[in-house]
């Protein structure tokens, strides 16, 4: 029988963590919303007893649980140890962001004293740093839509499988910051730069001669070789250890070049190893998709 899988939904007031919610019932978890977590493992105990067992259980922690905060590890480390799959899903938003939401439904933030949603947001971001930092996946909706939100929550928790390494792969730019969810960040700015060339600087990294300019670079391809040998040696690990995301950004200047070009050979590298579960971003050119093995 597969594993019990639970996910902890928690994160910032206002960045979404309903519609996470209403969407992982949607593909069938059994939601809980503000359950006090120190009754999760009496209410795995009960699950079992039943005439039905549930497989797959989401449990919405915010602010409402702060007393919580202080004994999380211990709660959840006993809940992995009855035979389940748990992760924390931890979903947040730029400051500006979460800033324009509350003024646009009106709604008073939680630790907005006298009505200070700037001062609210700061002391929020406090109290859930440790909760964070032990966070296996981070979805940043500052840019998305609450329909892209749900088709992410569709993607990863449809095809989740207990055991399988699932590997996402950005290509984006630093002038828009480092992807939230990113667990290893490799900076290719100092790869020869195609913006400068002419004929060159208004395509892309999927565009083959942008491509073939790139790889033509000595450089590029000791680079290349040293990161492919890092994560052969990597990834086993991780897996042994029983990660089940793994989230490899390529950043350069604009996000367009230098960091496509590099993100796919490393994308289609690890499908080549027989890595199955492998997504490929282009966050500044808005692209996403799975790669398939041939």
């Amino acid at each position: 029988m597969s594993k019990r899988k639970i996910v902890i939904v928690t994160g910032l007031s206002g960045s979404g963590k309903s519609t996470v919610a209403r969407t992982l019932e949607d593909l069938g978890y059994f939601c809980v919303d503000n359950l006090p977590v120190d009754l999760a493992p009496k209410l795995i105990e009960l699950m079992d007893t039943g005439e039905t067992e549930l497989r797959k259980i989401a449990l919405i922690i915010d602010l409402r649980q702060r007393k919580f905060f202080p004994r999380y590890s211990e709660i959840l480390d006993s809940l992995e140890l009855r035979d389940t799959f748990l992760e924390i899903l931890f979903v947040d938003a730029r400051d500006e962001v979460l800033i324009r939401r509350y003024s646009e439904t009106r709604r008073q933030h939680p630790l907005a004293l006298e009505g200070d949603i700037i001062e609210g947001i700061k002391r929020e971001r406090q109290e859930l740093k440790e909760i964070r930092d032990r966070a296996q996946r981070i979805i940043d909706t500052s840019d998305i839509t609450v329909h892209e939100l749900r088709d992410d929550i569709k993607k990863i928790y449809a095809e989740l499988s207990a055991g399988e390494l699932q590997i996402q792969v950005n290509a984006f730019g630093f002038g828009k910051g480092i992807p939230l969810e990113s667990d290893l960040v490799f900076d290719v700015r100092f790869l020869p730069n195609p913006f400068f060339v002419e004929s060159l600087k208004e395509k892309d990294g999927r565009n083959s001669e942008v491509i073939e300019w790139i790889l033509g670079k000595s450089v590029t391809g000791l680079f290349l070789e040293k990161i492919y040998d890092m994560l052969n040696f990597l990834l086993p690990l991780y897996i042994k250890e029983g990660k089940q995301y793994l989230t490899v950004s390529v950043g350069c200047t604009g996000g367009r070049h230098r960091s496509v070009v590099v993100a796919s050979m490393l994308a289609n590298r690890l499908v080549a190893q027989g890595y199955h579960n492998v997504r490929l971003k282009f966050r500044e050119l808005g692209v996403e998709s799975r790669l398939k093995a041939d």
